[in-house]
């Protein structure tokens, strides 16, 4: 019998798509009604189709974005154009499967789970040999569950297969074909985890600098540990937020080849390590740092939560709740570190940082102008917001020198300098690296992260540099 006459039935999550519609709509529902999150178990106590139904009722998806596995997805659409039936036979919820079966245009059926059942395992094995015969289907799929469905199937074809699944499948039928994609690296956590990004967490040993206190190995340790706490936690927040955001990300010419957003890493893989990065990080500040560190970083994480789930939407407040949170790692430099909180500091941070925010806001904007777009995507702001950030964001840069420029007048000088003439120097340099740093981000250089740009730019490099020399000098 020819294979064209044989219907090809085709799994959805993890075989047709990179990833899981269940865990995909869960979040969505957490991130738009997160005080749903208490009635979730409720729903799944009645049984998983009740539970997606409910689910499906209150969330939608885009068919277009989903990170399609796209050497099935030419194998099918080439079976569909020599005359033969491709059928969609999944788990996933009906309302769901027919959206990416209308979007794809090449199912003929479509065989999903609705409100009475879950169309998974042995109730899809029964369900498709009631409609097709044993032996009368061809069936791809990935998990170990779809063994079930291998072992009435003619042929199988096996995608991206879990441990184990791809012999569970030799047991069962003749493997047809198999795609598989490359496994996830050591590279595809790091680059997950943003490990990148820890740069910014060297704020904590700032405050230390600047009080001097740099002969006390205990307070470098201290500032180790507040740095690795810290670094771990928002790694944790980063997780959820790429998680709560794949839509988004998605549509991004960036974020969209992020690892979750792309499909390279599952989505039950990232809902397991958010969970035991912050509990590593809470440990940390719980057995070796002050409880003041242990105050500033709950308040952190609480921060970007609330930043996650809601403030990132409204405009400019996402920018402030930014800056602050970048103020909220010097304070916890001071906690660690239990030197003195400097007025000074702080205001220098909150203008330099809501500065910088602003520059990747601008960025942002600049890059959807470009594509013709003109609103971001859950974010509030529009193109012609775009002079209206650069006013801001170099007003509040130019604030931060003003403040250095009056810090060096102060008491705090006097006593922790003995040039102090030394630092008049800094005001200038800096003022030159803010003008610089927003001049490339108006002719569309800037990395969409401003912090991940300085880190990699020779121009900021030799400023800090410079800066470093001019701080020392006026202390020797």
């Amino acid at each position: 019998m020819e294979n064209k006459n044989i219907p090809l039935c085709v799994d959805l999550d993890g075989t047709l798509i990179r990833s899981d519609l269940l865990l995909e709509s869960l979040l969505a529902l957490i991130k738009s009604q997160p005080w749903l999150i208490l009635v979730i178990p409720l729903w799944l106590f009645r049984g998983r189709a009740y539970l997606k139904h409910q689910i499906a009722e209150r969330v939608d998806i885009d068919p277009q974005s989903l990170p399609y596995q796209s050497g099935l997805v030419e194998f099918l659409k080439k079976e569909h154009a020599e005359g033969r039936s491709i059928v969609l036979a999944t788990a996933s919820y009906q309302k769901y499967a027919d959206r990416v079966a209308n979007h794809l245009g090449i199912f003929k059926a479509v065989h999903a789970t609705n409100v009475d059942q879950n169309l998974a395992g042995k109730n899809k094995r029964d369900h498709l040999v009631k409609c097709y015969g044993e032996k009368g289907f061809d069936y791809a799929g990935n998990s170990r569950t779809d063994r079930y469905v291998w072992s009435m199937s003619r042929q199988a074809i096996v995608v991206n297969p879990a441990r184990g699944a791809f012999q569970d499948a030799a047991d069962r039928c003749e493997i047809a074909h198999t795609f598989k994609d490359k496994r996830p690296t050591l590279k595809t956590y790091l680059k997950e985890l943003r490990v990148h990004q820890w740069l910014k967490n060297v704020l904590v040993f700032i405050p230390m600098l600047g009080a001097h206190q740099i002969s006390s190995l205990s307070t470098w340790v201290e500032g180790g540990l507040a740095f690795i706490a810290f670094s771990l936690c928002a790694s944790s927040v980063y997780m959820l937020n790429d998680l709560l955001d794949l839509p988004a990300d998605r549509l991004h010419p960036r974020k969209r080849k992020r690892p979750f957003a792309s499909g390279e890493l599952p989505i039950a893989q990232g809902m397991f390590l958010i969970p035991l990065l912050l509990v590593c990080a809470f440990a940390i500040a719980i057995l070796w740092l002050p409880l003041e560190f242990l105050l500033v970083l709950i308040s952190y994480y609480l921060l970007t939560l609330s930043y996650s789930f809601w403030l990132k939407a409204i405009v400019l407040l996402d920018a402030v709740l930014l800056a602050g949170l970048y103020t909220v790692r010097i304070i916890g430099g001071v906690a660690a570190t239990r030197v003195a909180l400097s007025f000074w500091l702080l205001a220098f941070s909150i203008f330099l940082f809501f500065s910088l925010a602003l520059v990747k806001r601008y960025s942002e904007l600049l890059t959807l102008k470009r594509s013709g777009k003109l609103t971001t995507h859950g974010r509030g702001y529009h193109v012609e917001d775009l002079v209206m950030l650069m006013g801001f964001g170099v007003a509040s840069g130019f604030m931060a020198v003003l403040v250095s420029a009056l810090y060096i007048n102060s008491d705090k000088v006097r006593i922790l300098y003995q040039h102090p003439a030394f630092l008049w120097l800094v005001s200038p340099i800096l003022l030159y690296w803010i003008s610089r740093i927003w001049l490339i981000t108006h002719r569309g250089g800037m990395h969409d992260d401003p912090v991940v740009f300085a880190a990699k730019d020779k121009g900021s490099w030799a400023v800090a540099i410079i800066v470093g020399g001019l701080l020392w000098l006026a202390a020797i």
